[in-house]
């Protein structure tokens, strides 16, 4: 059956080279910057939007610490790696990214409550966006498939090659096909982009929720967690360690039932609990 071939992006500018991954990472971080600043603007709270280009320089930070971390921690367990390009695990640079976030603001003495508030919508865009890297450079794709919508990695990081995939991921080898034989798979990098792009527009849709700030927040993580349990069952992963469930999916259940706990402690307002708007005079 015929299927999608798919080619690296980048651009070469001499001795340098800009990837289609870094200039998805850029453009989701600044997706995010806009959408925060916007928010707390909107909501009246113009003086703390001013802390956010330092907010986001930190959430960059973890992001790469966290992701590191994590690859190194549960995938590789090689501290080499973290000298390596590769390996910037989502669940890992959120968490980190998360903390760093928290520490800044809260050394600061801001509201974190209202930061993440706000962060809820501002973090499901910049993931929609940023998968797109993914896609780009031929990462994070999924299960072998024989459908004229699979797509085969030649070029990918690693080549969807069924040598490279039994060895890295555990995927048995078809009947009658080779270690270089080039396989033909899921595109998880898309499946994971349009998640996050309706995920963006159910928290946007709230926006203007009557709970106490730090609500949305909760409903992003319930929404994230939910979205990463579904596509982990398409990715080629060789981290099931608990039965059936990888460690995302089982980090991602984690991370819904923290959000049900947030949205739970946040849906009404009261004293240290204030809701989404400025006082006015």
């Amino acid at each position: 059956m015929d299927h999608i071939v798919h080619h690296p992006w980048q651009i070469n500018l001499g001795p340098l080279s800009l990837t289609g991954f870094g200039i998805a990472v850029l453009m989701g971080f600044m997706i995010s910057q806009i959408v925060t600043q916007h928010e707390l603007t909107r909501r009246g709270h113009e003086l703390e939007s001013q802390a956010i280009p330092d907010i986001v320089f930190a959430s960059v930070m973890g992001m790469l610490l966290g992701g590191k971390l994590y690859y190194i921690l549960v995938i590789t367990h090689d501290w080499r790696d973290f000298f390596t390009r590769a390996g910037f695990v989502f669940w890992g640079g959120l968490m980190g990214g998360v903390f760093l976030c928290w520490l800044y603001i809260t050394r600061k003495k801001l509201s974190f409550a209202r930061f993440s508030d706000v962060a809820g919508p501002a973090i499901a865009a910049g993931y929609a966006v940023g998968r797109t890297g993914c896609w780009a450079v031929g990462d994070d794709y999924g299960r072998p498939w024989d459908s004229r919508f699979a797509v085969a990695f030649p070029e990918g990081a690693p080549p969807s090659t069924a040598g490279i995939m039994n060895r890295l991921f555990g995927t048995p080898i078809p009947p009658g096909a080779t270690p270089d034989t080039v396989l033909a798979v899921h595109p998880t990098q898309i499946y994971e982009t349009g998640m996050a792009l309706v995920m963006f527009l159910i928290i946007w849709r709230f926006r203007d929720h009557k709970h106490a700030e730090g609500w949305l927040f909760g409903m992003y993580c319930v929404l994230a967690g939910v979205e990463r349990f579904i596509v982990e069952f398409f990715r080629a992963k060789d981290d099931r360690f608990f039965g059936p469930l990888t460690a995302a999916q089982v980090i991602g259940l984690t991370i819904a039932a923290i959000g049900v706990v947030v949205m739970v402690m946040r849906t009404r307002t009261g004293p240290g609990r204030p809701g989404i708007y400025a006082a006015t005079a």
